[in-house]
């Protein structure tokens, strides 16, 4: 929570704010994100204006995860730039946008200042959330791992299985089955192959 109170309501007040906060609980996706607790460092700008105070910011918080692709951890550093609108709650009507018909909507979307204090916290989530990358992996050309046994295969480069498709299976034992080493359709010693016409 940041309070406002001294901006008052003079548009063009402006206030600069930076602050070390605990990370909240969840704030990532499965695969990385911010560990809870975790240091975010926050650089604010709140600014009045007529129909409130507008908040822009700069997120900095250290990411913890895990390759998608060989499953090693990682850790990486975020920034992430904000910007939001924290509405008066008795703010002018004049002020806002002409009615669309979309009111219920635009209400929903709206942030509101509770007194004089606004929470940051949904503000950051939607920013950091938006920012993680969908498929983190430890270097761009990770190999993964064996489909067959699960070995990293940046550990060992020339790692591979002798397997044989199972289609072929069959047929892998005919191969053997010959052993004088002559094909079945091989053309005969007397020239060309005897034919009933």
């Amino acid at each position: 929570m940041f309070d406002t109170r001294e901006l008052g309501r003079r548009p063009g007040a402006l206030k600069r704010v930076s602050r070390s906060i605990p990370a909240p609980q969840d704030l990532g996706i499965e695969v990385i994100g911010v560990a809870e607790g975790a240091t975010v460092e926050l650089d604010l700008r709140l600014e009045s204006v007529m129909e409130g105070v507008l908040v822009t910011g700069t997120a900095r918080a250290p990411l913890t995860g895990e390759c998608v692709r060989c499953l090693e951890p990682l850790g990486r550093e975020l920034e992430v730039d904000f910007q939001e609108m924290f509405s008066y709650p008795d703010a002018d009507d004049r002020s806002r946008p002409a009615d669309t018909g979309d009111d219920a909507e635009e209400e929903e979307d709206m942030l509101f200042l509770e007194g004089d204090l606004f929470d940051l916290e949904p503000v950051l989530r939607d920013a950091v959330v938006l920012a993680l990358p969908l498929q983190p992996v430890c270097q761009e050309d990770c190999p993964g791992l064996c489909a067959e046994c699960g070995t990293r295969l940046a550990d060992d480069l020339d790692h591979h299985h002798e397997s044989v498709d199972i289609r072929w299976a069959a047929l892998q034992g005919l191969a053997g089955s010959n052993q004088d080493g002559e094909m079945d359709n091989a053309p005969r010693s007397g020239g060309d192959d005897s034919q009933e016409k």
